[in-house]
């Protein structure tokens, strides 16, 4: 791999791990009681949102998010030597896996096959969050493809 392959692809790790603390603030905002974007984050079905998540919940996903960066800055080689790189490798397959999976859905409520359209959820699962997880899958099949 020449040298602005290997920058290129460090690039894109740094990017997904952007995107990853963005998410996680998101969600610690929202555990606080912040109120922005949260009636369009949770689906919904005949205007009512099909579950209510907690606020131990959210520090959870904004915790898995913060784990989910230390796994990409693992897989570019950016904390150290002191944990084995294969770690970081299966994380990131995972990690891809995960939200190649989030991106298809479940065929409901959830993801580009969702049978549910006419929500506010829906509409920002369409056009943001489905899109965003395809882009994030992208990205972690090709960090963990390739060595940066």
């Amino acid at each position: 791999m020449t040298s602005k392959e290997k920058f290129m692809i460090r690039i894109l790790g740094i990017l997904l791990a952007v995107i990853f603390a963005i998410i996680s603030l998101f969600h610690l905002y929202w555990a606080t009681g912040g109120a922005f974007g949260s009636s369009v984050v949770v689906p919904t079905r005949a205007n009512m949102r099909t579950f209510e998540p907690s606020a131990g919940a959210t520090i959870l996903v904004a915790f898995a998010f913060l784990m989910a960066i230390a796994v990409i800055l693992g897989q570019l080689g950016f904390l150290g030597d002191s944990i084995p790189h294969w770690i970081f490798r299966w994380g990131t397959w995972a990690i891809a896996l995960i939200f190649f999976l989030r991106a298809i859905g479940e065929f409901n409520l959830v993801g580009f096959f969702k049978q549910v359209n006419d929500t506010a959820f829906a509409y920002w699962d369409t056009w943001l969050f489905s899109p965003l997880c395809l882009v994030i899958a992208i990205i972690a099949f090709i960090l963990a493809y390739t060595e940066a």
